[in-house]
């Protein structure tokens, strides 16, 4: 059982230790890597894959900090090897640190409203990754991740990147297409867990767009790389749908074995859900979309304030998720995933 460690865990300090593999980012910042354990179960966990989405990194730079002061008998290194790489996007974070830090307890909406920095397809890192003989690596951020996963060996049992979303109605967890119908360790769990910190799924039905169809209330499964590309085809778009890879799940998977893999999505702010839909697409996360491109160019003008966007956000219902509680879900995540495969 994963689940009783997150106390631990989030008690660590964020700071990285020595890496056990280093590569370098595009712009030639340094991208680390680390490996823990020598367990039969072979778990990868990464983030920081889209560069505007902090919570994940955090996270595993708390679990690094504490797996490497653990002596060799603990439980965790005794039953697990851990293949961490806590921010996959060493680049993408440094354009990002003017709207968040590592002691933030919730996100601030007008400081990332005007500084959060994403990058588009083509250049986006989760649909970045090779397969051998298929695709080749997008940025050599790919690149030296794929290789420091065949330093596994074998094939892993299970693989998690973690990612989060500006807005929703609440967690969002989305889960191997070839594990829907052996997720109910991961839904029962993940859901419990998450009531019983007070939030509601996000329950949405986007019918199969992109990859995403509903398994159940807030599970989902995971996109992937073909069908991107189908719904930028369908679009007309054949230049787009050119500039996905696989992604890290479907790149993990190429190395054999029936790899679970999983991909939590924490929202930053809170909506309510006012339309109850879970129709595609979203009537309150258009409104939203539209509120926040609004306040956007009203902070970028100097046309209001910060402290006046803030107050008509929360006015409006807007809430900010503590990232301790985004962390907490994460963890509950990988946890069950562990627990669903026999682990």
């Amino acid at each position: 059982m994963l689940e009783p460690y997150i106390k631990d865990i989030l008690a660590s300090s964020t700071g990285l230790p020595s890496p056990h593999f280093e590569g370098t980012s595009r712009e030639g910042r340094p991208l680390p890597a680390y490996q823990f354990g020598s367990g039969p179960f072979r778990i990868s966990l990464i983030a920081g894959c889209h560069a505007d989405e902090p919570a994940g990194p955090r996270l595993l730079r708390h679990l690094v900090s504490f797996l490497s002061r653990q002596e060799a008998s603990h439980p965790l290194l005794q039953s697990y090897s851990w293949w961490a790489v806590p921010h996959a996007n060493p680049d993408g974070e440094a354009a990002n640190r003017r709207w968040y830090s590592e002691s933030d307890s919730d996100y601030n909406l007008p400081r990332y409203l005007q500084h959060a920095v994403r990058e588009l397809p083509g250049d986006d890192m989760e649909y970045g990754f090779p397969i051998e003989g298929q695709a080749g690596p997008l940025r050599p951020e790919n690149a030296f991740i794929y290789e420091f996963w065949k330093k596994a060996g074998q094939p892993f049992h299970m693989h998690a990147s973690l990612h989060s979303m500006a807005f929703s109605f609440g967690p969002w967890f989305l889960i191997d297409p070839t594990w829907a119908e052996r997720s109910d360790i991961i839904q029962e769990q993940c859901r419990k867990r998450t009531h019983d910190l007070g939030y509601s799924l996000n329950d949405i039905d986007r019918g199969g767009e992109k990859g995403f169809h509903r398994i159940s209330e807030g599970f989902c499964t995971r996109p992937n790389a073909q069908a991107m590309k189908a719904y930028f085809l369908e679009r007309d778009d054949p230049k787009t749908a050119a500039l996905f890879h696989p992604s890290s799940m479907e790149s993990i998977r190429s190395f054999g074995g029936d790899c679970l893999t999983l991909v939590s999505e924490m929202p930053f702010f809170l909506i309510p859900n006012e339309s109850h839909s879970m129709g595609w697409p979203n009537p309150d996360y258009q409104k939203w979309q539209r509120l926040a491109e609004k306040w956007k160019m009203a902070l970028l003008t100097g046309k209001k304030t910060e402290e006046t966007v803030l107050q008509e956000a929360q006015h409006l219902g807007l809430r900010a998720m503590p990232v301790a509680d985004q962390m907490r879900l994460q963890w509950e995540l990988v946890a069950a995933g562990v627990q669903q495969v026999g682990g």
